[in-house]
C-alpha cells in the first residue's frame, strides 16, 4: 500500500545524458589486458611442456627404432660373414655347383706361365 500522502509524480528525465565513468573503463581494460595476458601465458606454457613431451616421445622411439636396426645389422653381418667363409664357399661349390678339386695336372703355376 503507498503513502497516500506522497503523491506520485511523473519524471521527466529524457534530456538527461549520463556521463561515462572514465575511471571503470581503464579498471575494466586494464583486468582484460591482465586477463589476456595470464591467458595467453598459461597456453603458451602448456604448448611448449607438450611439444616436449612430444619430442620426448619422438625420440624414444627413434631410439628403439635404431637399436631393433642395429640389432638387426649385427645379425645381417654375422651372416654375411658364416656365408663368406672358405668352407662355406667349398661347400656351396662341391654340393650345389657340383665342382671338384682340381687335379695336378689342370693345374697352372705362375712360374710356369713365363
Amino acid at each position: 500500500m503507498r503513502n497516500a500522502y506522497a503523491p506520485r509524480r511523473p519524471v521527466a528525465n529524457a534530456y538527461l545524458v549520463r556521463e561515462r565513468d572514465r575511471r571503470l573503463a581503464r579498471e575494466l581494460a586494464t583486468v582484460a589486458l591482465v586477463v589476456l595476458l595470464l591467458g595467453s601465458g598459461l597456453l603458451a606454457y602448456t604448448w611448449i611442456h607438450l611439444e616436449g613431451q612430444r619430442t620426448g616421445y619422438r625420440i624414444d622411439r627413434l631410439e628403439r627404432q635404431l637399436r631393433d636396426l642395429s640389432r638387426v645389422e649385427r645379425q645381417l653381418r654375422l651372416e654375411a660373414a658364416y656365408l663368406a667363409g672358405p668352407q662355406r664357399i667349398e661347400q656351396h661349390a662341391v654340393e650345389e655347383l657340383g665342382m671338384q678339386q682340381p687335379r695336378l695336372d689342370q693345374m697352372i703355376f705362375w712360374e710356369e706361365t713365363r
